[in-house]
């Protein structure tokens, strides 16, 4: 998909949300582009849909469980949708609206929040929900036994719930926590039902879901298949998409096909209508299909990190080779090749669409083979090896990257391997078991590692991916891979995310965002992408304001498709 295909609204359309166009837009003395915002319609139902009917899906793995609180996958962030509600639903710019919470109040001192909750909600289950509910999942998501690793690490400032009375709940964090609101409306910190969890252990809770949403659970073959129906009585999704009552679709089928062409072919060929696994490079395949349609949105958050570097360890210990190694890598040719057109390069370490996102220093880490040349020789290694590699005190610029396949783009990391020799540097790419990995990154043993992706709704991913306590170690395993101490950054996002004054998180979000272009502790290189493929007869696609993908109660088959 060409850049001049992807949906943008004029910066203007922002002054209908909470926060200024200002929170969103980025300066034109950057690069120029301006701020990724969808328009609203993606994410409204703008006619209602025909029921009936299944929906057939194939899908890449198994999440495992279909407990929220178990889960960090990216498969969560769609799946979570077909089962459960949140209290908090966002706008389409980034700002907290109600859903299961119809309203709330902030304490002055930022640490006490007031929720009025709806009193017509039932968990398929029957039992209600209410302010109880709302404290059994708070405690649920932090206690230490349930081990949840999103939900909890989200929920890590609250201490303490209190039900006032049936249909209000007060939440009291340890400090002020500006992203508390729309952290509450991600998949991975649904509401379930307190009946299920007093009545289940972690383990046979993810085997046997229960939620209030759209859908509840038919049956569940791990590592084979699911199926779900719809709730008849379901009449409360989020205001802002506009659907009423129940979903339309009858039953939604999920294959776990792990073959990528696989998926493909069977959704060419009619065997199945919707896929969130398309591989990418069945993508212009799918765009030159009349019968096919392909979507790809970014999601908030932190782009790909290409790779990551340990700032502790040499040579990217050296900030001028972190550089050289940064601006030598040619993101829009190699995005062209190993995405095939469906992702969009970024030289920033915010995805465009994230509010605060602002692009005024990404040129700084354009593509520049001359200048990452001058840098490595300023940086002392000005010898060169018979086999054109750079040396310095006797010593080869070498460095080794460890991956998994199964987590790990191979042929960007042959690419990778391929610019950074033409600037004279070794890259060693080693394929290690996944747990071996594992135990490297929590221990640091490594110069550089595949970078990832950190998927969040709102600008503290800046602080989970980069601020010093989130350095993994065997007591946490934080997403800060880069290993980076750097008290002027840490301030930074450690203000940002405790003001609640829109001005002042912009100026700090800036400044964040400027710091780590200086500091270069990864390789941003194209945005993280929510893609998926359909069948043209599957009707009603609006998109999840959090995650960006797909809303299952609004989808609806074409009668014409049913025989």
């Amino acid at each position: 998909m060409k850049r001049s295909q992807f949906l943008r609204a004029s910066t203007a359309a922002a002054v209908f949300s909470g926060l200024p166009p200002s929170a969103f837009a980025g300066t034109t003395s950057g690069t120029g582009t301006p701020p990724l915002i969808y328009p609203p319609e993606t994410y409204r139902e703008l006619s209602p849909g025909i029921a009936g009917g299944t929906l057939r899906c194939s899908i890449q793995l198994d999440n495992a469980t279909l407990d929220p609180h178990a889960t960090f996958t990216t498969a969560w962030e769609w799946m979570g949708r077909i089962l459960y509600d949140n209290l908090i639903y966002l706008d389409e710019y980034g700002n907290p609206t109600p859903w299961l919470a119809t309203a709330w109040t902030i304490s002055p001192d930022g640490k006490t929040y007031t929720f009025s909750l709806r009193d017509d909600v039932t968990f398929s289950d029957g039992a209600k929900f209410n302010a109880a509910a709302v404290l059994a999942n708070f405690d649920h998501m932090i206690s230490p036994a349930e081990k949840a690793p999103m939900a909890g690490t989200y929920l890590k400032p609250y201490v303490s719930g209190r039900i006032i009375d049936d249909y209000t709940f007060e939440a009291t964090l340890n400090r002020p926590y500006a992203p508390f609101l729309n952290v509450l409306a991600q998949t991975f910190l649904a509401i379930v039902s307190p009946k299920a969890i007093a009545a289940h252990p972690r383990q046979l809770f993810g085997l046997h879901p229960v939620g209030s949403g759209p859908f509840v659970l038919e049956s569940y073959a791990p590592q084979q298949s699911m199926v779900f129906v719809k709730r008849a009585d379901y009449n409360w999704s989020p205001p802002l998409t506009q659907h009423k009552g129940p979903a339309y679709l009858d039953r939604l089928t999920f294959d776990i096909v792990p073959d990528a062409s696989v998926r493909y072919f069977s959704l060419a060929s009619g065997e199945y209508d919707f896929t969130p696994d398309i591989p990418p490079q069945a993508a212009p395949t799918i765009a030159a299909h009349p019968e096919l349609s392909l979507t790809s949105r970014v999601r908030m958050g932190c782009p790909l990190r290409a790779v990551t570097f340990n700032v502790t360890a040499p040579p990217f210990d050296d900030v001028r080779v972190r550089r050289a190694a940064a601006i030598s890598l040619d993101r829009e040719g190699i995005t062209q090749i190993c995405g095939f057109g469906v992702f969009r390069p970024i030289a920033n370490f915010l995805a465009e669409n994230t509010p605060f996102y602002d692009n005024t220093f990404e040129s700084q880490l354009a593509y520049d083979p001359a200048q990452a040349n001058r840098l490595l020789d300023d940086a002392g290694w000005t010898g060169r090896d018979a086999d054109g590699y750079r040396l310095k005190d006797g010593q080869r610029l070498s460095v080794v990257l460890p991956f998994t396949p199964t987590t790990a783009s191979v042929p960007m990391l042959a690419e990778i391997q391929q610019e950074w020799r033409h600037i004279g540097l070794e890259v060693l790419i080693q394929a290690v078991p996944i747990g071996q990995l594992a135990d490297q990154r929590l221990q640091g043993l490594y110069q550089i590692i595949n970078g990832g992706v950190f998927h969040t709704n709102t600008p503290d991913a800046l602080f989970f991916n980069y601020h010093s306590s989130q350095i993994p170690s065997y007591k946490q395993a934080g997403a800060n891979t880069a290993r980076l101490t750097d008290p002027e950054l840490d301030s930074l996002l450690e203000q940002a995310r405790e003001s609640n004054d829109s001005a002042l998180r912009k100026t700090l979000y800036s400044q964040a965002q400027k710091r780590l272009i200086e500091l270069v502790p990864a390789v941003p290189f194209y945005d993280n992408q929510s893609v998926i493929a359909f069948n043209n007869k599957v009707q009603g696609i609006i998109y999840d304001t959090s995650h960006e993908t797909p809303h299952f109660e609004t989808l609806w088959l074409h009668p014409a498709s049913r025989g």
